[in-house]
Order: C-alpha cells, then sequence, then structure tokens
C-alpha cells in the first residue's frame, strides 16, 4: 500500500492529481490519501480528506512507501518508521505555501539520502520505481540525541 498525505494544514491538489494520474497509469487501486478540503476528484486513489493521529500513524506503519509534500512532520515520521518517501514540495509562486522551505527541505534531504524528491509528474513516476525494494538502513531515533539536547541546553543557559 501506498499512502499519500499533503499534511493537516491545507489541500495540495497539484500533487494529488500527479499522484492519481501515476496510480491510474501504473493501475494501482491500493493507493491510500489524506488530502485535506480538496476542489480535486481523484479518479484512483481512496480518499479521506481527515484522519486521527492514531489512524494517520498506522496508514503511514503499514505503508510500503510514503508520498508526501516536503513538511517536517511527515518527513520525520516517515523516516522514525523507516519507510522509504517521495516528497513534493509545495511552492509559494502556485499560492501553495507562503515560502518555498519546502522546496530546501527537499533539496537538502535528499542530498543525505534521506527522501527522493519530484517537481513533475514525469519524476514522480521515476521516484517511484526507483522505491521499489529500497527501505532505510535504520529508522531515526522518536527523540533528539542526548548530545543535542545537552547543546541546546548550555546554548540557553549561557
Amino acid at each position: 500500500m501506498i499512502f499519500v498525505t499533503v499534511g493537516a494544514q491545507m489541500s495540495f491538489d497539484r500533487m494529488i492529481e500527479w499522484v492519481d494520474e501515476w496510480a491510474m497509469s501504473e493501475n494501482r487501486n491500493d493507493v491510500v490519501a489524506q488530502i485535506g478540503p480538496s476542489d480535486f476528484e481523484p479518479r484512483t486513489l481512496k480518499v479521506l480528506p481527515f484522519m486521527a493521529p492514531p489512524e494517520y500513524r498506522e496508514r503511514m506503519a503499514s505503508a510500503d512507501a510514503i508520498i508526501a509534500h516536503a513538511g517536517m512532520g511527515s518527513i520525520l515520521n516517515a523516516l522514525e518508521l523507516a519507510k522509504p518517501i517521495v516528497v513534493i514540495p509545495r511552492l509559494s509562486r502556485l499560492g501553495e505555501t507562503r515560502n518555498d522551505h519546502q522546496v530546501g527541505t527537499a533539496k537538502r534531504l535528499s542530498e543525505e539520502g534521506l527522501v527522493l524528491t519530484a517537481n513533475t509528474p514525469g519524476r514522480l513516476a521515476e521516484q517511484m520505481r526507483a522505491l521499489t525494494g529500497r527501505s532505510l538502513l535504520q529508522p531515526i531515533g522518536a527523540h533528539a540525541q542526548d548530545s543535542l539536547l545537552t547543546r541546546l541546553r548550555d546554548f540557553a543557559e549561557s
């Protein structure tokens, strides 16, 4: 199962349209999407506009792969669960977000080998093919490392 999420704050119709087209072209009937409030009606995806946090976490945990906006909550959840993830950053010029912070996030985490990114429907299809058999070597921890917390505490106290 592929789990798709746009996050909790707003719809992301461009991404959902791309994923719907990909799922249709690949004859996938196992794509579940949390889409928020949306004007786009997917033809192939199983749509859940909103989910309670426990259901969201369960869907993510049972997925073979994740497709998401480049929000840190979605990315951190996928990495914590050791799920391969393709991120599609929201773009400010399209009115999908206030600024292009997701572009920078996606670029940096892609350079680190933690996520795959897509900026076109064709690239999404390529990245989904690249996910076949891919998994993270080790999940990230659910909490910050002690060394980071110590440095932050020391900084705050100085």
